[in-house]
């Protein structure tokens, strides 16, 4: 059954339509368990009521007239208890409730089971034997993986206001709700964030010439048995024979006629060649996972290789190239650095991650570029959004997809006053951040690009709390050398000179992997990152620091700060590299002064042991981000769980406390570079803590230095108070946002002014 389950599965995922996604499940369903009826029930969001969507075995006329109140009769018994209902015979049940459009009453053993995803309830699959005889186990384990894994699949297809189904009505607004990311709202149309080097990624796009596209499979398919042969001559010898036998495998896979064929038939439909082969591998694909000898199974990933294979053929030219729209919306799985850095700045209007959550790697880019962002959308086709409009509000994490007239008229009305909030905040650019009682706060930019010195002195920041190292790695295909490095720092350093520029360490592994330098670990958020790969491959610790220090001569306003610290013991192993580089400068004759030497406190580890690191360390910063990661026990990056990740919960607002107190009473400077403190309301919280330094992305800090100077200290210390005692992170936001609201600077923590 379990191969069953896999082509029921692809052939509901590549449906076009929900009709059509319901119309493969039940009937797929139906076949494999051998039932004579199988049906699809779907919560209706409108009125809480489950409707008859699809069914194979009863009266489809039936389909969308059979609704049933929230309790009502034994597939509303399912929905209720959240798991399996088996009866022998529905009929005698006391929650039975026949309809004669359906034709039920003439069946015996009934079983359903509940579809549900990220906890909510989206419908009911039922099946029905004619017999009185009870399903077995086996059965009803069959339906509980088919409604766990269709759940997931079926949410591709629907719209999802606050977490429910959006059942299709007609032209109005569908939305899909994700995380909120980066503040703003935006229009735009839809740009896959992949280059398209996995078949998967590959978005719809229609021919423009439909013999352009058959040539064009003919060639790659040459060329690419032309390769194959050419690669098994070479290997001839070196290889055993059943090995080498696979060029000539997979040179015959790559011709296959029937492969053509299907590629044919959807080129001439109108599809260009990459999304024709797409299709067609996906169908060759399915066919043989369904097969039943394991040998003829095992081919179908012989096939998905030779569709990689061709893919990229078909995309050595300029056939498909990377042209960005006015308003290009990038949408992936997770889009990273390298993506958001192929659009100009002009004409990046907005970035959709399925993956992640609202401290994501992206986000912190996002941020930095005043960029709006939606995180965490979950299970949606990204090749299919691909030229698609889209409406983005990214303070509640919100996308239109295809949105209404209606819909887009009122989002420019935002847009605008968006704008106008922002030409406000710029006439606060040379006024101190001081409370309305005298306490004056110093805002520093988190940095990580050269393209960002100029908004970041634009907006007048007393320096540079956090200087992200990593991110010139990231846009590389190979280790930076020292002097490349040092022409990198050295410009940064001079554009704030003589204010303070705190440069973070080498921060790689996790969520910041490097594409030269792959780090394989089955939890790499808890393995192999910053401090500790940078111990054990001195080498680029060492000139990392020897060209800040290099870039550090005659400024001196260089202080380094080291990631991933949890223990005193990996501070000290930094100092002695730190005090190697200092002696090999001075034997070269360069005269730097010793920079500070801080620690990141993003390790619960090292916030509950600051009176050991204090010994060893000059300065704290405070990295929210990481912490509250590991504080909640949260793959911010794992949609199933990233709704759970929240900087603002109270035991997360407590454990900063402590810190930022610990600091105080051990006198050392303690600042904070999370995103929480480019939060509005993080802000607030963190005003109340007394904490004199923050750091934000530049764009962050015009709408920072807002609140400041529009609260008193005295009132943020109250308003800690009170957060502290609030249960969750929710009733957190909802007391701060109130208190914004009531100051004037609701449009800090909405759309619109």
């Amino acid at each position: 059954m379990i191969e069953q389950l896999r082509l029921i599965v692809t052939r509901v995922a590549e449906a076009a339509d929900l009709g059509a996604a319901l119309e493969c499940a039940v009937q797929g369903v139906r076949e494999a368990m051998g039932v004579a009826a199988c049906a699809a029930y779907l919560v209706d969001p409108s009125d809480d009521y489950l409707v008859l969507m699809e069914t194979d075995g009863l009266d489809r006329k039936a389909i969308g007239k059979v609704r049933l109140a929230p309790g009502e009769g034994v597939v509303g018994l399912v929905r209720e208890r959240r798991e399996p209902v088996a009866l022998e015979d529905a009929s005698v049940h006391p929650r039975f409730r026949p309809f004669p459009v359906t034709g039920e009453k003439r069946f015996g053993a009934f079983l359903g089971a509940p579809m549900i995803h990220r906890g909510k309830v989206l419908g009911v699959l039922i099946v029905f034997r004619r017999n009185r005889r009870r399903f077995g186990t086996r059965q009803e384990d069959f339906l509980v993986t088919a409604t766990a894994q269709l759940a997931g699949v079926l949410a591709m297809t629907l719209a999802r206001p606050d977490g429910r189904i959006q059942l299709p009505r007609g032209p109005q607004a569908t939305y899909v709700q994700g995380v909120p990311g980066a503040p703003g709202v935006a229009i735009g149309e839809v740009v896959a964030a992949s280059v398209f080097a996995e078949l998967d990624a590959v978005p719809d796009r229609t021919a423009a010439d439909t013999e352009v596209e058959v040539t064009a499979f003919r060639e790659a398919v040459t060329a690419v048995q032309a390769e194959l042969i050419a690669s098994g001559e070479r290997m001839q010898g070196l290889l055993p024979s059943e090995a080498h036998s696979l060029f000539e495998v997979y040179a015959l896979l790559v011709g296959d006629e029937s492969l053509a064929t299907r590629v044919f038939e959807r080129i001439h439909e109108g599809l260009w060649a990459p999304a024709a082969l797409r299709d067609a591998i996906r169908e060759l694909v399915a066919v043989f996972e369904a097969m039943e000898d394991e040998r003829l199974r095992a081919r179908a990933e012989d096939i998905r290789a030779v569709g990689r294979r061709l893919l990229l053929e078909l995309q050595v030219d300029s056939r498909a190239p990377r042209e960005f729209p006015e308003r290009t919306v990038l949408v992936g799985d997770e889009v990273s650095l390298a993506r958001i850095a192929d659009v100009p700045r002009e004409r990046l209007a907005g970035i959709i991650c399925l993956r992640g959550s609202v401290l994501s790697h992206t986000v912190v880019i996002a941020r930095a570029l005043g960029v709006p962002a939606v995180m965490g959308l979950g299970d949606l086709a990204t090749e299919r959004l691909a030229g698609h409009s889209v409406v983005i509000d990214g303070y509640i994490g919100r996308v239109f997809i295809d949105p209404a007239p209606a819909v887009v008229a009122e989002f420019a009305r935002l847009e605008r006053e968006e704008e106008a909030l922002t030409a406000e905040l710029e006439a606060l650019r040379d006024l101190p951040a001081e409370t309305t009682d005298g306490t004056r706060i110093l805002l520093y930019a988190n940095t990580g690009l050269v393209s960002d010195i100029e908004p970041s002195l634009r907006v007048e920041s007393a320096g540079v709390g956090l200087y992200r190292s990593e991110f010139p790695f990231m846009l590389r295909e190979s280790f930076p050398s020292e002097s490349e490095q040092y022409e990198t720092y050295r410009r940064m350093l001079e554009a704030f000179a003589p204010r303070p520029v705190v440069m973070r360490t080498l921060d790689i592994g996790g969520d910041k992997p490097l594409a030269y330098f792959p780090i394989e670990e089955t939890n790499s958020l808890l393995g192999w990152r910053g401090i500790r790969v940078a111990l054990q491959h001195p080498e680029i610790l060492l000139a990392q620091l020897k060209a800040m220090l290099r870039a550090s001569a005659g400024l001196d306003n260089l202080s380094v700060l080291l990631p991933m610290v949890s223990q005193p013991s990996e501070v000290r192993a930094a100092r002695v590299l730190l005090d190697q580089v200092l002696d090999a400068l001075d034997e070269e004759g360069v005269s730097v002064v010793r920079p500070p030497l801080g620690v990141m406190l993003e390790v619960p580890l090292a916030l509950f042991g600051l009176d050991a690191l204090a010994r060893e360390a000059d300065f704290f910063s405070i990295g929210t981000n990481d912490l509250t990661q590991y504080l909640t026990a949260v793959d911010r990056g794992n949609p199933r769980v990233a709704h759970l990740y929240n900087h603002l919960a109270p035991a997360v607002l407590r454990a900063i406390k402590h810190a930022v107190d610990r600091a105080h009473q051990l006198d050392k400077p303690v600042s904070l570079c999370g995103e929480l403190a480019g939060d509005p309301v993080g802000a607030v919280l963190l005003l109340g803590m007394g904490l004199d330094h923050l750091s934000a992305s530049a764009s962050s800090l015009p709408r920072i230095k807002w609140v400041i100077r529009s609260i008193s200290r005295a009132h943020a210390v109250e308003l800690l108070e009170r957060a502290l005692s609030l249960p969750d992170a929710g009733a957190v936001r909802s007391l701060i946002n109130s208190a914004l609201e009531d100051v004037g600077l609701g449009g800090l923590v909405r759309a619109g002014r």
